[in-house]
């Protein structure tokens, strides 16, 4: 595998959401991953795609399916964490150890193990066995308050900010951290990942702004939630949609002189007062050109200017394509792997064929021995 990871061995306990993200972008960084699947363990009624080519973060990792609940299988699992780097597993609290396989039974088999969990709530607390999902971890963040227009309620962010951004890519970037230190230490550790943590996290810079009187509790009312009228989306003439994020002053002035937004009163860009008023002009601007049009006059420029792009126009827009910011696998478009190496570029994006479980087996030098007691046992 090529990439910056090249060498790191992961195995990942099939889940949903941020593991099998976090699993995906060491796999596009060229880790070697396994995924454990549960054998005869059945989601497919909610998330139909699982387990098809459309299954877009499985990319990249061979599957073996096991019945951890055979003692052969759990063996064979454990001969595969005596070679492994990583262990990744987004498991409630307890799971793991109540299958014999927790962080303290891995680690003695392997003192250099970065042991990857993630879960909403973490691995303690009051919550840390309740159910939960994105939603409820970014309710308790503090960060889901903050997002949708004044009047209504809060606006769900996909699941952007607590599976991925604050769940797989905190973990992604915990056990890199682990791996790096470990090969220093000689001795790996527990990286617990939270998804409540993680999305309080990438709220840092607007707790600071709260903190210093630059942010108030409703919405729609800061400069980076809607309120202001130089930071927002605004309706076109084809009831497509634009957005303009012109903060600085100079910015801000290259976007009037190319909207030709001439009425003087958008001089008061930040009278936080005028802002309402403002919008409502910068609307009615934005209505009079379809979003092709605007595209033509703002684009490329310094106004701080995109057109807003569905998923199936965001892959055919000119700049996404120049930079392969997405590719297709198997006839599936989907998004490229991120960020870029100048000298340890990462591969293509790929969905590994089916492989038989010996030869995954084979490849992390388990004993021919082990391989054949669990082939006769047909559990591979």
């Amino acid at each position: 595998m090529a990439g910056p990871l090249a060498g790191v061995r992961v195995i990942e306990m099939v889940g949903l959401g941020p593991c099998p993200f976090a699993a995906m972008m060491l796999a596009d960084m060229g880790a070697d991953v396994i995924r454990i699947d549960r054998k005869g363990a059945h989601v497919k009624d909610v998330f139909p795609m699982l387990g098809t080519k459309y299954d877009v973060m499985a990319r990249g990792r061979r599957s073996l399916a096991l019945d951890l609940k055979r003692p052969e299988a759990k063996d064979a699992l454990l001969q595969l964490v005596d070679k492994a780097d990583v262990l990744l597993e987004g498991y409630r609290p307890g799971v793991m150890e109540r299958l014999g396989l927790g962080p303290d039974v891995c680690q003695a088999r392997n003192p250099k193990l970065v042991y990857g969990r993630i879960t909403g709530w973490g691995q303690d607390g009051p919550l840390a066995h309740a159910a939960g999902h994105d939603i409820n971890y970014i309710a308790l963040s503090g960060m889901l308050h903050a997002m949708g227009r004044a009047g209504t309620p809060p606006a769900p962010p996909l699941n952007l900010v607590g599976d991925f951004g604050g769940g797989g890519m905190l973990l992604a970037f915990g056990v890199v951290c682990a791996v790096l230190e470990a090969r220093q230490s000689g001795k790996g550790q527990v990286v617990d990942a939270a998804m409540v943590d993680g999305a309080a996290l990438l709220g840092a810079m607007m707790y600071g702004l709260r903190a210093c009187g630059m942010w108030g509790s409703a919405r729609e009312a800061n400069v980076l939630d809607g309120g202001a009228p130089f930071y927002d989306t605004y309706a076109c003439a084809d009831g497509k949609f634009v957005a303009v994020g012109a903060i600085e002053p100079q910015f801000y002035e290259q976007l009037l002189a190319l909207a030709r937004a001439e009425d003087p009163a958008f001089a008061n860009q930040w009278s936080q007062r005028d802002w309402p008023r403002l919008k409502d002009k910068f609307a009615a601007l934005f209505k009079t050109r379809t979003r092709d049009e605007w595209c033509k006059l703002l684009e490329g420029s310094d106004a701080c200017f995109a057109p807003v792009l569905d998923m199936a126009e965001a892959p055919e827009h000119a700049h996404n394509r120049a930079r392969g910011t997405f590719v297709q696998v198997d006839g599936v478009t989907q998004p490229a792997p991120a960020p870029r190496f100048s000298r340890t570029p990462a591969g293509p994006a790929q969905s590994l064929p089916a492989e038989d479980g010996a030869a995954i087996l084979k490849a992390w030098d388990l004993p021919a021995e082990s391989i054949e007691t669990l082939r006769a046992a047909k559990l591979i």
